[in-house]
């Protein structure tokens, strides 16, 4: 079995691989899914990411829960001790340009959310596995977030993301559900 390094490698390259067209099909089909899905509707505050690079685009997303009168909750990343808080964003001019170029909400034009307002969390990763667990970037804070999250969780993946099975360590914590580009089979 690969490493969780060594599958995030592989996948970088191949979402690299596709076409701009490709990947506005794929993304096409992953929001009908997630905005047809019973946790979308039924969520008033929905955490998700500022999209970067290959990542599956979240703007329409973002767009689409303002449109519905939803809240949305971004994440802001603490280093020094490994922890991940999300604060609203009502607007593109709440954000600030952290390490790696990353958009995250700036704390002082934004409203700290607690881990119970938030609805649903739209949890990013690169690999899944048949049980849902994923490989993400690899810094580790989505798992220590989840751990004491009790809400909703679902992630997006074409299904060139989702293979058997990536190794399993114990603080590792599976998403709820996984919205996928298949046709007949929207998620896991």
């Amino acid at each position: 079995m690969d490493s969780k390094e060594t599958l995030r490698n592989k996948m970088k390259k191949k979402l690299s691989s596709l076409s701009l067209e490709e990947k506005i099909e794929i993304e096409k089909t992953l929001y009908n899914h997630l905005f047809s899905s019973t946790n979308w509707k039924q969520a008033d505050v929905i955490a998700t990411t500022i999209s970067k690079g290959i990542e599956w685009d979240t703007g329409p997303i973002i767009e689409n829960a303002w449109k519905q009168g939803k809240q949305i909750a971004l994440p802001k990343c603490y280093p020094e001790k490994a922890d991940l808080k999300f604060y609203t964003f009502e607007s593109y001019e709440q954000l600030e340009t952290v390490y790696y170029g990353l958009l995250e909400p700036a704390p002082d034009k934004t409203v700290l959310i607690t881990p119970e307002q938030i609805d649903l969390v739209l949890v990013p990763g690169l690999v899944f596995d048949q049980k849902r667990f994923r490989v993400g970037h690899g810094g580790g804070y989505y798992d220590r977030f989840l751990a004491h999250y009790t809400g909703d969780t679902m992630s997006l993946a074409s299904v060139n993301q989702i293979i058997d099975t990536i190794p399993v360590e114990s603080f590792d914590i599976p998403v709820d559900q996984l919205i996928t580009n298949d046709q007949k089979k929207p998620s896991l």
